[in-house]
């Protein structure tokens, strides 16, 4: 009877043990931002965004979403979840790239099919011990009204905080909480985790030179989800692929996230 739970549990400390980068350890910061296709890709993004969470529910992995950007007509523009459990980064970083969907657009009073794109950005939480100095001086802080679903303590009052780093252009927000330092507090560490991934692939990228490496990034489309006119999913990576859609969609994403581990892994020794 606990065969299964237990092959399981032992697939998983062997993909741990593949996790031995520096950051791998850490907790992660999950964002996704709609692409080209218009409010299909918006939707694109929602679908990405429940995917993931729903992952992290099958797994029993707390997660808080810091940030929802809504699209006008229908999904969101962007979203940025914090994943609360160990080794959340060495996991989820594999999934880093763009998602491409084919489908007959629900948008499309034609019924014609849509390619859509999302990207998502998996970047390490930063820890105490990482020193990520930040003069006031770089920041501009903006507070706003929240917008979208929310109670009337979110809605009423300017709480929404939107940080942006001016040397380097990078803009954070958060609006979960009520309250505007709590949300400023959730924005900066989420800054700060943007920018020790910076300083992480600038030390990558001068790694890759002296390697005559220039395969540090593998971003553009990792990953495709077909719907139409057949059923597939398929990594572009690490040709790992299944004809069940939906459960994919729904959180069944294991399979694709272990090959990516192993191809990574792969990678790195060739």
């Amino acid at each position: 009877k606990e065969l299964d739970s237990v092959e399981a549990a032992v697939a998983e400390l062997e993909v741990r043990t593949l996790l031995s980068g520096e950051y791998d350890q850490r907790e992660a910061f999950v964002s996704i931002r709609s692409g080209a296709g218009g409010v299909d890709a918006a939707d694109w993004a929602e679908m990405l965004l429940r995917m993931y969470t729903r992952y992290c529910e099958r797994h029993n992995w707390p997660f808080e979403v810091n940030d929802t950007s809504y699209a006008e007509e229908a999904g969101i523009k962007s979203a940025t979840f914090h994943v609360k459990v160990p080794y959340a980064y060495g996991t989820l970083s594999v999934e880093q790239g763009t998602h491409r969907l084919v489908r007959i657009s629900p948008f499309d009073n034609q019924g014609r099919r849509q390619t859509s794109f999302a990207e998502v950005e998996v970047i390490p939480v930063v820890e105490q011990t990482d020193h990520i100095d930040i003069p006031d001086d770089e920041l501009r802080i903006d507070v706003y009204r929240s917008s979208g679903p929310g109670g009337q303590g979110v809605n009423t009052t300017d709480s929404a905080v939107r940080i942006t780093h001016i040397p380097t252009g990078i803009v954070v927000s958060c609006q979960n909480e009520r309250s505007q330092i709590q949300n400023k507090a959730s924005a900066m560490a989420v800054l700060q985790s943007k920018l020790l991934d910076r300083r992480r692939l600038e030390e990558q990228a001068k790694i890759d030179a002296l390697k005559g490496d220039s395969s540090g990034s593998w971003g553009n489309q990792m990953r495709s989800y077909v719907l139409h006119p057949y059923q597939m999913v398929k990594d572009l990576r690490t040709e790992e692929e299944t004809g069940n859609t939906a459960a994919v969609l729904d959180g069944e994403i294991d399979s694709f996230i272990e090959a990516g581990i192993r191809w990574r892994m792969q990678s790195a020794s060739a």
